[in-house]
């Protein structure tokens, strides 16, 4: 009997005893709805989501442009939509950096910002949506063109080269952070003009390693938060890559909850653990709060900076208010967050009611 309740406490992730106390359940809306597409228009794996100062919504997703064969496919398209969800236009139709996409960023100036981890490529877009820097290289089609692989030990970084990247956010500065994501588990550091600075961080699990930094924000004071997945963890680190503070979401897991599909997750598999951050974001204002998704059981999580979990909300499934993998997060505001979410091909807007006394 004692073994299997250790078993079963080390599945919901750190002890009960280490975990937060209870935490609110936060109230809320879903709406799976909001984007009018075009008939002719669908959307796949909705892998990023990003908001702009004028409330314009841009969606990276692997859909409509996916060609090729089966496997390595191309899947890259960015759409913008407006406030009220009416599509608007596709930007860089046929774009040469257009492989697998993954996040989708706005900085200050309303500058788009894709982050495409099948070509390795980071593009800004201008407003209007024509294309103003890149950062790494695809490989050249001439050659092998195989993608990059996972070895013992791990291939030495290059300056300015990305292997599989996953984000970007800035300091107050306008210096550009990239999170060069499944491969070389570092970040990567330019100035606001495209020059290089620096990187930081190496495979490993001490403070300042990193294991797939999945997702990247900064706060108001410009500091850097790192989603080490892989890790199970949150980082911070200020502009100069110094290590700050680290994180972890220790919230029990319901007995009842199930992955969206396969088995239940194992303490092996960090990355579906519960608490495991997939995408992160933070609020504007004069407080601001980070919010924090897993796969497994499928939550959002409102923290402080400092790391306090203060509520949740939702769980793994198919209707509205449920997740199936939620890739990104923007969060134009505390009580509105917009979702992407791979496994059930949409956005959703969440509208967040916190009650008095709760999670404000």
């Amino acid at each position: 009997m004692k073994k299997w309740l250790v078993g079963l406490l080390v599945l919901l992730g750190p002890s009960m005893a280490a975990a937060q106390a209870t935490v609110p359940e936060i109230p809320f809306d879903g709406d799976i709805n909001f984007l009018k597409m075009p008939p002719d228009i669908h959307l796949g794996e909705v892998s990023g989501v990003a908001v702009n100062s004028k409330g314009h919504i841009f969606i990276y997703h692997r859909g409509s442009s996916a060609g090729g064969p089966a496997y390595a496919a191309t899947a890259s398209q960015l759409f913008e939509f407006g406030p009220d969800g009416k599509f608007i236009r596709e930007i860089g139709k046929g774009l040469y950096a257009w492989s697998y996409a993954h996040t989708v960023r706005v900085d200050k100036e309303d500058n788009i910002w894709a982050i495409d981890k099948g070509s390795d490529m980071i593009i800004k877009f201008n407003p209007e949506g024509r294309v103003v820097m890149v950062f790494g290289r695809k490989k050249e089609a001439s050659d092998e063109a195989e993608p990059w692989t996972r070895v013992t030990p791990v291939r030495p970084h290059v300056d300015g080269q990305f292997r599989q990247p996953t984000d970007v956010a800035w300091d107050t500065q306008g210096n550009i952070f990239i999170s060069d994501g499944y491969i070389n588990s570092r970040v990567a550091k330019f100035t606001k003009d495209g020059d290089w600075v620096k990187s930081w961080g190496e495979r490993g699990t001490k403070d300042g390693e990193l294991n797939t930094p999945h997702s990247i924000a900064n706060d108001a004071k410009g500091n850097i938060y790192v989603a080490d997945r892989g890790n199970r963890r949150i980082q911070v680190f200020d502009p100069d890559g110094k290590h700050l503070r680290t994180m972890t979401i220790d919230v029990p897991v319901p007995p009842t909850a199930k992955p969206w599909f396969g088995n239940q997750p194992t303490p092996e598999g960090a990355t579906a653990q519960s608490g495991a951050p997939w995408a992160i974001c933070i609020s504007p204002g004069p407080t601001q709060y980070l919010y924090s998704a897993d796969a497994f059981p499928g939550r959002i999580y409102k923290l402080t900076l400092d790391g306090k979990v203060v509520g949740m909300l939702g769980r793994s499934g198919h209707q509205a208010k449920q997740f199936g993998w939620i890739h990104e997060i923007a969060c134009p505001s505390e009580n509105t967050l917009f979702v992407g979410e791979l496994l059930n091909w949409r956005m959703q807007k969440l509208t967040l009611k916190p009650t008095a006394g709760g999670t404000k």
